[in-house]
């Protein structure tokens, strides 16, 4: 629960297409509170993903050799000080600073801190469902700030919202940090109603592996890959749906952000919990399929259909969150508990990388040609090869290795 509390401050990433929004308005207005080119509007927000990613690598091995609150505590900090050193300026230079490094960086640390704690007290027929409660808490959180955000800015301008969330975020975090902690060493889950001869779906024979033999291994790359895609794909729709969405809904376009969180946070806890029952990477090619189909569909919808952009953005949002589910389970799989920390920060600078590039680029392309409609079509396809790395890459090795494990489990039975 602490976990899920220190995700729900952390989600201010998540409602950025409301900061852009405002921003967007006052440099069309000429008003000189914002003098940026409109191709760098993402630029702040492309600058946290990288450095939210990155700071994870570094976070995870801090969270592994130390503790979770320590970790937390700095990402409290460096979150509430992001936020507010952005309150004090408009220039494009200081909220890449502040929103994108500081920001970024805090939010790496605490993130690191949240799930690892959590899914080392449970099983591991539990590991999906409990990754994906804890992070439904990063998902859910636009739901009541980007109302908040809504109020605060028509209120007191956009300055004094990011100063007002500075604080409070900064507080949050650093209370709930004292309630994060690890099992005590030589610790085991108990295990409740599981068929002595029968394992769970993901139970297969894996290794504990270091960072460094992590990455040199080939399912390390498949991972990346498969979440590099997958997480673009989301957050170049999460960074802009607001403007999508102020075309058919005006001054409510905050709504589709809040709809969206909804997706994003119930697709964590569904894929989390189908993902226990069916296997992890038959999950995410369904999710990654599916997230091709409504790329593709935006394609051809009415823009101007409250309901239709409502819809799609809610069902991105579903299938975006369903990555932040399975991928950390997917690491702890494949290689293990000892070093979950570092080696899910390294698989997670996919995220990172996906979401400089994909709003970065979609950005240039709309300056360029005034739609996202070639940025649509060449991010359903990615998202379909990632589908075919899932299904070809990883559920024959994983049958085959389960097989395996089953008969040795019957054997001994």
């Amino acid at each position: 629960m602490a976990g899920l509390g220190v995700n729900l401050a952390l989600g201010i990433l998540y409602t950025w297409s409301i900061f852009k929004l405002e921003i967007k308005e006052s440099i069309v207005a000429g008003d000189g509170r914002f003098t940026w080119e409109l191709a760098s509007l993402n630029d702040p927000y492309a600058v946290c993903c990288m450095m939210f990613a990155f700071a994870m690598i570094f976070a995870g091995r801090v969270q592994d050799k130390l503790n979770p609150t320590i970790t937390t505590l700095i990402g409290g900090l460096l979150t509430g000080l992001g936020l507010v050193t952005i309150s004090l300026s408009s220039s494009l230079l200081v909220w890449i600073i502040g929103f994108g490094v500081l920001t970024g960086a805090g939010l790496g640390f605490a993130y690191a801190s949240a799930t690892p704690p959590a899914i080392k007290w449970f099983p591991p027929s539990k590991t999906g469902m409990i990754a994906g409660i804890v992070v439904a808490g990063f998902g859910l959180a636009s739901v009541y700030i980007a109302p908040l955000a809504n109020f605060l800015i028509a209120k007191f301008g956009l300055n004094l919202a990011m100063m007002i969330f500075g604080i409070t975020f900064m507080i949050v975090v650093c209370y709930f940090s004292m309630f994060l902690v690890n099992p005590p060493a030589g610790y085991v889950p108990e295990v409740k109603n599981e068929s002595k001869t029968t394992l769970p779906v993901n139970h297969f024979k894996f290794q504990e592996l270091s960072p460094m033999q992590m990455i040199k291994t080939a399912t390390f790359y498949k991972l990346w890959f498969m979440y590099f895609i997958g997480a673009g794909a989301g957050l170049f729709i999460i960074g802009g749906v607001a403007a999508m969405a102020k075309q058919s809904l005006g001054e409510l376009a905050w709504l589709v952000v809040a709809l969206l969180a909804v997706g994003n946070a119930s697709g964590r806890i569904v894929a989390g919990i189908l993902s226990d029952k069916i296997g992890r990477p038959q999950t995410l090619a369904i999710m990654l399929t599916f997230q091709a189909m409504i790329l593709f569909s935006l394609i051809f919808i009415n823009k101007e259909s409250a309901v239709l952009i409502v819809t799609a953005s809610t069902l991105i949002g579903f299938n975006y969150g369903t990555n932040l589910s399975l991928f950390p389970s997917l690491t702890k799989d494949h290689f293990g508990l000892n070093n979950f920390g570092s080696n899910y920060g390294i698989v997670f600078s996919a995220w990172g990388v996906g979401g400089f590039i994909f709003p970065r680029t979609a950005q240039m392309i709309v300056a360029k040609t005034g739609s996202f409609d070639t940025a649509y079509i060449a991010t359903a396809i990615l998202l379909l090869a990632s589908a075919a790395v899932a299904v070809y890459g990883f559920v024959p090795a994983i049958k085959s290795a389960k097989t395996s494990d089953q008969t040795a489990l019957n054997e001994s039975a």
